[in-house]
């Protein structure tokens, strides 16, 4: 009896810290790419706390640092509507929390429920690359940050493939 309810303890604590550490985080990626996505996120990140909602135009400027290429900062609160998406300016404003991949993976969902219990975290899914269609392989990097009195995040990505 003893021994069956050690067992029974050691799985709830098991599914419990699978579900408490954030399962929709990805391991992260050690590439410099990586490294400069997540210096760029953070960087970001500074700008949002520093300046507010006067940071999103420097985001949406093409050709410049936060939109250079396949790279690009993306913004949305923790509702899930858009408020900067700068290679794919159709999403702004609108409530994402649903919108799925290739997959059928909610990205923004899992963006949120990452951050739910992490400041920062790495998500893989399918997204095409800018002014393409077809999805591709994409790794994005999200971190909590504060805007005014409420909680918003920021994020950019590496396409894999």
């Amino acid at each position: 009896m003893r021994k069956r309810l050690h067992t029974v303890i050691f799985a709830f604590l098991g599914v419990f810290l699978l579900f408490s550490t954030g399962f929709a985080a990805s391991p992260e990626p050690q590439s410099p790419q990586a490294k400069q996505i997540k210096a760029l996120v953070d960087k970001a990140a500074a700008l949002i706390e520093s300046k507010g909602k006067d940071a999103f135009p420097e985001f949406r400027k093409k050709g410049g640092e936060w939109h250079k290429g396949d790279t690009y900062i993306f913004v949305n609160d923790m509702k899930g509507t858009t408020l900067v998406n700068a290679a794919f300016p159709e999403l702004e404003g609108k409530n994402n929390l649903e919108l799925k991949d290739a997959n059928g993976k909610a990205v923004t969902r899992e963006f949120i429920e990452l951050l739910k219990t992490k400041d920062s975290g790495w998500v893989d899914y399918l997204w095409p690359k800018p002014e393409q269609t077809k999805p591709s392989k994409k790794s994005s990097y999200v971190k909590r940050v504060k805007l005014g009195k409420e909680m918003i995040y920021v994020g950019a990505g590496i396409y894999t493939e």
